[in-house]
């Protein structure tokens, strides 16, 4: 499971961190780096209380479709910064960051556990979507925040290949890459996250191709 994977990978990361490295601004701002890592904690965990809400009647949204542009509207982009530095208030090390990365992700692994993967499920936002569509946005918000938090720390990006493999399929809506784009997948996660700039025959690449970048920042 690529969720169970990249939690570890990032949990592994996170057990060395001191202080000072907490408090390391990120390429996410205002966030620090102990901001970030609440965010991601409370990503990884939203499947627990999802799965035990009832059902909605359909899916209107996948994987890719969860990122519209809605998503980060003022409004809703304030209240995800807030909440996440209020979560970060209560101080925590290195080691105990990491261990709260692994009970969100055992936790949330025990949740899904019980249902099949087409089971529908509401966000936050309101989206019904299906359980397998959603657990591809969790790996990519663990993924692609991990190389901000590899960025903030000036470490190496520790993406793993599970991880990779589900979020460059989100991204590209499972397409191939057009003719001309030679990118590896980390290349191709930082340009169509905004994590490195496109270039303007990039661009025209893409749009080419029908192939939009989805709308990506927190969530």
């Amino acid at each position: 499971m690529a969720l169970r994977v990249e939690c570890e990978r990032l949990a592994t990361e996170l057990r060395g961190l001191d202080g000072p490295d907490l408090g390391r601004a990120t390429d996410c701002p205002p966030w620090t780096v102990r901001d970030l890592v609440a965010h991601v904690h409370t990503g990884v965990g939203r499947l627990v209380d999802m799965l035990a809400a009832p059902p909605p009647e359909r899916a209107r949204v996948d994987a890719t479709g969860y990122y519209g542009a809605d998503k980060f509207a003022p409004e809703v982009d304030a209240e995800r910064i807030d909440s996440a530095q209020r979560a970060a208030r209560q101080p925590a090390t290195g080691p105990e960051l990491a261990g709260q990365i692994l009970d969100a992700w055992r936790a949330t692994d025990a949740a899904v556990a019980r249902h099949p993967a087409d089971r529908l499920v509401r966000t936050r936002h309101g989206d019904p979507m299906r359980l397998d569509d959603f657990l591809a946005t969790r790996v990519t918000e663990v993924g692609v925040h991990g190389l901000d938090l590899a960025h903030a720390l000036d470490r190496t990006p520790w993406l793993t290949q599970e991880a990779a493999v589900v979020v460059a399929g989100l991204l590209t809506e499972g397409r191939d890459l057009p003719a001309g784009l030679d990118w590896d997948r980390l290349t191709l996660i930082r340009k169509l996250t905004g994590r490195a700039p496109l270039t303007d025959a990039e661009r025209s690449t893409l749009a080419g191709a029908g192939l939009r970048p989805p709308s990506f920042a927190a969530d």
